[in-house]
């Protein structure tokens, strides 16, 4: 009996269905992506820096215990993170400036002993060289969500038929599909809030461990 040929598979096409699936990857595949804090640093100055009031200082230290230890007022303690955002805006809303020094948007307690107004409160934080990156994010997560809360607040005040808030407001500035007519009178709301809410926070040198 003749034996039977095996058919042949036509791979002609193969080279093709190939390529073609290697584009429909390429196309369709996320690539991951670090994405960093942003911060903006200040520009070189030979300027003698001005002396600054304890109690305009709001210190805050992330030990390699990734516990935060905080100095407010002449206060020293300890505090837990889920209530850092809440000890910043204290900080940071006191008001108790007089004079020239007085704040007109400030809600807080007005403590003399505590910070003056807006522009000069400032939020120092140093960590340990072994504190956890992942503390380290959530604390700057904490301090800048405490900035916006008050930038919120007085955005609502300045432009209270907007319907919108400061970070509200950024994220539509920062949208690429926003017009750019709209984008400018955007630019000048949130350089205003900025101007009376200035985000003045400063990074110590990293202990070591």
């Amino acid at each position: 009996m003749a034996k039977r040929s095996a058919p042949e598979v036509n791979a002609g096409s193969m080279a093709d269905i190939a390529f073609l699936l290697l584009i429909f990857f390429l196309v369709t595949t996320d690539i991951a992506t670090d994405s960093g804090l942003n911060r903006k640093l200040p520009p070189i100055s030979d300027e003698v820096p001005p002396k600054i009031k304890n109690r305009n200082i709001f210190v805050l230290n992330v030990n390699r215990n990734n516990e935060l230890l905080m100095t407010r007022a002449g206060e020293e303690k300890r505090v837990q993170l889920k209530d850092l955002r809440k000890e910043v805006v204290t900080f940071l809303d006191n008001g108790g400036g007089t004079g020239e020094d007085a704040c007109k948007y400030c809600e807080g307690a007005r403590n003399p002993d505590s910070s003056d107004n807006f522009s000069k409160a400032v939020v120092s934080l140093s960590n340990d060289r072994l504190t956890k990156y992942k503390t380290y994010i959530s604390v700057q997560n904490e301090i800048i969500a405490a900035y916006n809360e008050i930038r919120n607040r007085v955005y609502k005040r300045l432009y209270p038929k907007s319907g919108l808030n400061y970070v509200e407001t950024n994220n539509r500035y920062q949208d690429p599909q926003t017009n750019p007519d709209e984008k400018e009178k955007l630019k000048e709301k949130l350089e205003e809030v900025k101007k009376i809410v200035p985000q003045i926070f400063s990074e110590a040198d990293t202990k070591k461990g």
